[in-house]
């Protein structure tokens, strides 16, 4: 009987994917990972133009210039960070980016620092890679934020990368910028990649998000459009990297992919020109929603970090799988926190994409919950 890679042999589905195939659909879903909202009209009108006007062939690999001028744009106003057209490959999703920088970079004996808990395909897409993870822990007692220290303690020869998620998921956490700062000068100094996945940069309550990318120059941005626009199904994204680094990417994501889908890029375009309102109503809305399901946590005993930014908490609960077994059977869904890594055992992924009055409705069925 044929075999099947071992790098691969050795990775497991997702589990949360596996978890909603398996999910009652009349139950409040509290576990997923996108928007409720639907794309602003502005951006499916966008869509609709494209295809009415032919842009449906392939497009150049790197992207429509039109999209990367944009992007070079955005990340000079909004971010400080100064590239060029030639440096930003759009790519089909955030998930793309991430496994293209992993094939590009790493290699078997390339140690790659990944948060714990962290974002779960980070692991994996090192793994595939055949190099090694290094978990940087980011425990609760530090509002789960990734602190220089604990990244400087696990620095050694064989170091690669370092991956960062802020705001995070799955915990909601935001970095401090003296530790932005501070690790961005520990990969300048320990000559190592940042990989910064910043997919959650505009869903941030009452903090401003920093990139690393503004102080060094050994950092990989991604970035895209799926959870500010809510076009997490028309999976576009884009990374901005050096000149020294950008060939090797676009080797993986050529014969990856070829290109990102052309509507999806015309429909990017239109996300970052046009205008921004439904982003800041979608925000207020998650703001709202998190208010309520942080304070409905810890009014019932399960404490609950205030979450600066995405639209997830991570709370504690004893007992957490006998705690998700009985809120599935009344009618909630929400994740298990171990697929995240060690210390999210006791732990729980809660999604506050879903409205309002259905979070309510889950806050008081948990509220009765015996388990």
């Amino acid at each position: 009987m044929l075999n099947s890679a071992k790098r691969v042999e050795a990775i497991e589905l997702s589990q949360i994917r596996k978890m909603f195939e398996l999910t009652n659909p009349d139950a409040i879903n509290l576990g997923i990972g996108e928007p409720d909202f639907n794309v602003p009209e502005n951006i499916r009108t966008a869509m609709k133009r494209a295809i009415d006007e032919g842009y449906t062939k392939y497009t150049h690999n790197k992207g429509f210039i039109e999209l990367r001028e944009a992007i070079v744009d955005k990340l000079a106003k909004e971010n400080n960070i100064k590239t060029a057209t030639e440096n930003i490959i759009v790519t089909s999703g955030a998930s793309e980016a991430l496994y293209d920088c992993a094939q590009a970079l790493f290699e078997k004996g390339d140690n790659v620092l990944v948060p714990n808990p962290g974002f779960l395909s980070y692991a994996a897409c090192v793994r595939l890679a055949e190099a090694n993870v290094v978990e940087v822990s980011t425990p609760m007692e530090n509002e789960f934020k990734m602190k220089v220290e604990d990244v400087q303690e696990k620095i050694d020869k064989n170091t690669k990368a370092l991956i960062i998620n802020s705001p995070s998921n799955p915990t909601g956490a935001v970095m401090d910028k003296k530790d932005i700062k501070g690790i961005a000068d520990l990969a300048t100094d320990h000559d190592f990649y940042i990989i910064s996945d910043e997919i959650y940069e505009k869903i941030i309550y009452g903090r401003k998000n920093y990139s690393p990318a503004e102080y060094s120059d050994n950092v990989i941005t991604i970035n895209g459009f799926s959870k500010t626009y809510a076009m997490t199904g028309l999976r576009i994204a884009y990374m901005a990297a050096n000149e020294e680094v950008t060939e090797n990417l676009l080797k993986v994501h050529q014969y990856c992919t070829a290109n990102a889908s052309s509507i999806s890029q015309m429909a990017a375009i239109e996300a970052l020109t046009g205008p921004q309102e439904s982003v800041k109503a979608m925000v207020y809305e998650f703001s709202r929603r998190r208010d309520l399901i942080v304070s409905s946590l810890n009014d019932m005993g399960y404490e609950t970090v205030d979450c600066k930014g995405a639209f997830y908490v991570f709370p504690k609960v004893e007992r957490a799988n006998d705690f998700l077994e009985a809120s599935r059977e009344a009618g909630v869904i929400a994740v298990p926190g171990t697929p995240f890594g060690s210390l999210g055992e006791n732990h729980l992924r809660m999604s506050y994409a879903n409205s309002y009055e259905n979070i309510e409705k889950a806050m008081d069925i948990l509220k009765n919950l015996d388990y």
